[in-house]
């Protein structure tokens, strides 16, 4: 069941997670090992010696052939220590506390930008609106274009979008609307075969126009660097190879996709959450300086990504459970964050709940980078609709995506 993504249309199966953590904390389902306690969920992130990002990847799926999994291992994602330190080392300085608030003025502008376009007509696809906010932010960050920004939402779409048959196959952007980089990529955008199918995104030849792209965009970054970190990235390529141009082009590809689909989800998540429960939208409505809490609240809650995958290097015991070398062993945040040892009254939606332990943003060598930067988005975007007149209400039934692995929105219909 937790693995069916027919499932999460109609919902994550919170009771399901909840039976499975009582029985044990470490299940067998299908071919992994799911952990489901947060003690347990912790414990395994922040042991990358037992538990490997590289052996297998981070995706319950193995790749399907030796060359697809050599692919997937040069993502730092699905990188152990010290080859993850080492990209993550360069990539520090664009998230410091000082880098962000440099930002944070631009994308409070860009939220008020967002609500505003839609404000007169008092109704919109909140999904909609809410996904070019992190594009806009990624634009600057990473120094592309800031026309060329909807590359990075059809990327997205087809990477963790590819079990929905309208994900899959997204192509929104027009050469007409793009750079000459960007065109030049649109020209190898993959189409689906006589089957309907298309490629499988998770190897290089899946995403030909993102990897054209990025090749491009790094010419461009070192002929004309600029203060971004592309271009900073290019500059180690450029000084005796600190990084690939393989390294480069896929931490294009995880930015471009990893940067993009989880703030895009958590936002309206993080929306429906509050609709869902009207006691704590007013409660916020009448007490702004409780919305750092209700963000975290809302990642709990919502957990946008929903787990990731590690193998077992050598034979362990978690939580009684004997686990070979080799096992599949999958970290699932949806149980973790709704765990009723960590969290009292776990299914409760409480935007003054402190302590707050969740483990949206991961936990060990691999917490996200981008948190810092990604709770500065939500806070503006929620500011901009705590603006609007009256209250904001479902003007509509929510669509969910079609996957096991985000906890997506593909629409959102408000009105207020």
């Amino acid at each position: 069941m937790i693995t069916d993504p027919d499932t999460y249309t109609r919902g994550v199966p919170y009771e399901h997670l909840a039976a499975l953590r009582r029985k044990s904390p470490v299940v067998r389902v299908d071919d992994f090992w799911a952990v489901l306690r947060h003690s347990d969920v912790k414990y395994v992130l922040k042991n990358p010696k037992l538990f490997s990002s590289h052996l297998g990847g981070t995706q319950i799926r193995d790749p399907a052939t030796e060359q697809d999994l050599g692919y997937v291992r040069r993502m730092m994602l699905n990188m152990d220590p010290p080859e993850h330190a080492r990209l993550r080392g360069l990539l520090t300085r664009a998230f410091t506390p000082r880098a962000i608030g440099r930002l944070t003025e631009r994308i409070h502008g860009w939220a008020r930008d967002l609500i505003t376009a839609v404000a007169a007509e008092r109704r919109c696809d909140f999904a909609a609106v809410a996904a070019d906010l992190p594009l806009l932010t990624l634009a600057e960050v990473f120094g592309i274009p800031e026309q060329d920004r909807r590359l990075m939402y059809d990327w997205s779409n087809r990477v963790i979008g590819y079990q929905d048959a309208d994900y899959a196959v997204s192509a929104t952007v027009e050469a007409g609307e793009v750079t000459d980089l960007a065109r030049a990529a649109l020209a190898v955008r993959p189409v689906p075969g006589v089957d309907g199918a298309m490629p499988d995104p998770r190897t290089r030849a899946g995403m030909p126009d993102l990897y054209a792209y990025a090749t491009a965009l790094g010419e461009y970054k070192r002929r004309h660097p600029g203060d971004d970190v592309m271009s900073n990235l290019m500059g180690h390529v450029e000084d005796g190879g600190r990084v690939s141009i393989d390294e480069f082009e896929n931490l294009f590809w995880l930015f471009s996709v990893a940067g993009n689909e989880t703030l895009r989800n958590g936002i309206p998540g993080g929306m429906l959450a509050l609709l869902s429960h009207p006691d704590q939208y007013r409660r916020l409505l009448a007490d702004r300086s409780l919305l750092p809490d209700a963000v975290e609240e809302m990642l709990r809650w919502w957990t946008p990504v929903m787990h990731f995958r590690r193998t077992a290097t050598e034979d362990v015991t978690l939580s009684d459970v004997d686990i070979r070398a080799g096992d599949k062993v999958v970290v699932w945040f949806s149980s973790a964050n709704r765990d009723e040892s960590v969290f009292e009254a776990p299914d409760r939606f409480d935007i003054g709940r402190t302590p707050n332990d969740h483990l949206a943003f991961g936990h060990g060598p691999h917490f996200c980078l981008g948190a810092q930067l990604a709770r500065v988005q939500l806070r503006a975007m929620f500011e901009a609709v705590l603006d609007l007149p009256g209250e904001v209400e479902l003007d509509g039934t929510p669509v969910r995506l079609r996957s096991n692995f985000q906890n997506g929105l593909k629409s959102l219909p408000i009105r207020w």
